[in-house]
């Protein structure tokens, strides 16, 4: 049974693509994750506010270097793409500092879509990390790959991406409501979303 119509990205338009490293800033990068970068993550998932928000944890360096080998392989398997936020070394390799993740999850390559999801370290909350990491990888998405829409999500008690999201220009178009289960029970969500086109500073 044909489709009437035909898919918004071709099949195969990641196929033979290497995981680029997308330039945020002078001093920031999002670069592909690293087996080494392990003891960050743990560190990420120590912090109470993140495991407020995630539905896992991370209790050792092996159990994040499975994770990191999850995101590397969801980049081969074309199911999703996962980068490190770093700020560089002076070695100029990208290795550096470890600040966050930023990651596009949920690809609906026929239907140009996918969903973000992002989390930041504690000592770099504040300074524009968040925002401008997710809005190189809008960027990315929309002129490189080819992507429509990508929405972002989160709880209505999370003010903090509330403002991640607005910044990064995706609009809140409205909230879904007992959409996800966290450890204290059921949260109302935000949908945000960012349109290829959308007038935005990000």
């Amino acid at each position: 049974m044909p489709y009437l119509v035909p898919p918004h990205i071709p099949p195969g338009r990641l196929a033979d693509l290497e995981q680029p490293v997308l330039t945020v800033a002078d001093d920031l990068l999002l670069r592909p994750w690293r087996s080494e970068d392990a003891p960050a993550v743990v560190a990420a998932f120590s912090d109470p506010a993140i495991q407020h928000w995630h539905l896992r944890r991370a209790d050792s360096v092996d159990e994040a270097r499975d994770w990191i080998g999850q995101w590397q392989d969801a980049w081969r398997g074309r199911t999703g793409a996962h980068w490190a936020v770093v700020r560089p070394g002076g070695a100029g390799d990208g290795a550096g500092e470890v600040l966050g993740r930023v990651s596009l999850r949920s690809l609906m390559m026929a239907m140009g879509m996918a969903e973000c999801s992002y989390w930041v370290l504690p000592a770099a909350r504040g300074r524009g990390v968040a925002p401008g990491a997710v809005s190189a990888l809008a960027r990315w998405a929309f002129d490189e790959i080819g992507f429509e829409r990508i929405e972002l999500a989160h709880s209505v008690r999370n003010g903090p991406s509330c403002r991640v999201a607005a910044k990064a220009g995706f609009a809140l178009e409205g909230t879904r409501r007992r959409s996800l289960r966290h450890a204290d029970g059921w949260h109302d969500m935000h949908l945000h979303a960012r349109l290829r086109g959308d007038d935005t500073q990000g």
